[in-house]
């Protein structure tokens, strides 16, 4: 044991122990907002300072080893004016303070930090509970969430980011296996009905506030089940559909309507449904593929990525193809080259502009993929389908290499002039962006944005 006094009082602590240590070990309050004893401290916020006499500057109390005979002041005028200076210092930027970085790089902005917290204690139902506030489909969700809130994980700093994506899958998926999954409360009816146009996750995350709300909410779907793209655009092998079929039924059971086969342009308009509703919600998703806009994308067996998804995911005649070329660097892409694997190509290839190191994909994506048996051709570019009775047999690619950054802050990919390969294939799946089809929205006023498409193509929607 060492002695030494804090604050005029002798104090006496084990040897190694911080300033901090010795402080709270004798009743003694030194505050601190980033102090914990599980984790090694590589920085401290700065509230703990402390003045040790016969030092010029002030020392952090969480980081400092007590010593033998230290006289130690933590009220001093200095160290008040420190901690008034750090304090509004921290207050001056909420962003990753009162916020945490992993919540504020969530596209839903979901409490991240709450709901980790919540399953680390035990308490599922809570966290389930806080889910739900922002993400109506959590066990989806958290099948498919590309995480970016991992990327800004402060654990990072001290192992590896907490794995917040499967904490919200584990939650979810512990609510539908129980005896009774979470149902939120229903305010009284509110006296205003509600159309919503599309049944994918937009369409049924509005319904689930609204109907929590107490209005009446009918859902119209073109398909012949809910789910939008979860349905349609992901395949069974990421996003069991009997899970997705799960989550649709707790938000039915909320009182909402849904009517599918119910096609916005051709089954209603959105004036009739303007007379019938006192608001209408347009939520129809993106279900167009971006073409290339190259020579022989014409040809049958030349298909957009959303359209062959579609199609396999309704288990409709597709064209399946011996030897397959998926181009695109995205998520869309990778489901593709992995459906056509799974219906029986020989071969499948990725095409792609750019090199690994760019592809928007998750890595899980790419490395699976090249596990199935997928090859990966980087560095090319269509620029042309040659093919015969109306079937792709050839596509030729553009070789490229890397220039300068472009607005993206990468290297863009710049042609190699006279340097092109033929690839023989007989099925293509362009899968580099999605867009709107704006049938039946004629008399909606559509803005115009640039969007970065699936593999960084830049298309005008």
């Amino acid at each position: 044991m060492i002695h030494l006094n804090i604050d005029g009082r002798e104090v006496k602590c084990e040897q190694g122990r911080t300033i901090l240590d010795a402080a709270r070990e004798n009743g003694i309050d030194i505050p601190t907002l980033c102090h914990d004893e599980r984790v090694k401290s590589y920085g401290a916020c700065g509230l703990c300072m402390v003045e040790i006499d016969g030092s010029p500057r002030l020392i952090r109390a969480c980081g400092t080893v007590a010593a033998g005979g230290m006289i130690i002041r933590t009220s001093t005028p200095r160290v008040l004016r420190s901690r008034k200076m750090t304090l509004e210092l921290l207050l001056s930027d909420h962003a990753g303070d009162c916020r945490a970085p992993c919540s504020l790089n969530c596209p839903g902005h979901t409490d991240c930090q709450g709901y980790v917290g919540l399953i680390a204690n035990g308490r599922f139902e809570e966290a389930l509970k806080l889910i739900k506030d922002i993400i109506p489909l959590p066990a989806s969700i958290g099948r498919v969430c590309p995480h970016p809130c991992e990327k800004e994980c402060r654990r990072k700093l001290v192992e590896e980011p907490i794995n917040i994506l499967h904490l919200k899958r584990f939650a979810a998926d512990w609510d539908l296996a129980s005896a009774r999954p979470y149902l939120p409360d229903v305010e009284p009816d509110s006296g205003k009905r509600v159309a919503i146009v599309g049944g994918g996750p937009g369409g049924l995350s509005a319904a689930y506030y609204l109907r929590q709300g107490g209005h009446e909410v009918t859902v119209f779907d073109a398909m012949d089940e809910m789910g939008g793209m979860l349905r349609y655009g992901i395949p069974e092998y990421r996003l069991p559909k009997a899970v997705l079929d799960a989550e649709i039924d707790i938000i039915k059971r909320l009182g909402i309507n849904t009517r599918n086969n119910v096609r916005l342009g051709r089954d209603v308009t959105l004036a009739s449904l303007r007379t019938r509703y006192d608001a209408v919600i347009l939520a129809v998703g993106a279900w167009r593929s971006m073409p290339m806009g190259c020579p022989g994308e014409e040809l049958g067996s030349v298909v957009g990525g959303i359209d062959y998804l579609r199609e396999a995911a309704q288990n409709n005649p597709v064209y399946r193809g011996s030897r397959v070329a998926v181009v695109g660097g995205g998520n869309t892409a990778m489901d593709a080259c992995r459906t056509a694997v799974r219906l029986g190509a020989d071969e499948v290839f990725t095409l792609y502009r750019r090199t690994r190191e760019e592809m928007p994909a998750e890595e899980i994506e790419i490395t699976e993929a090249e596990q199935e048996g997928v090859v990966f051709k980087y560095l090319v570019n269509p620029i042309e389908f040659t093919g015969e009775n109306g079937v792709v047999t050839e596509v030729k690619l553009q070789k490229m290499t890397l220039g300068e950054p472009d607005a993206s802050g990468r290297r863009a990919p710049v042609p190699l002039k006279g340097e092109t390969e033929t690839l023989s294939v007989d099925l293509v799946i362009i899968a580099i962006g999605q867009g709107l089809d704006p049938t039946g929205l004629e008399e909606v006023e559509l803005t115009r944005r640039k969007t970065v498409a699936a593999d960084e193509r830049t298309f005008e929607t």
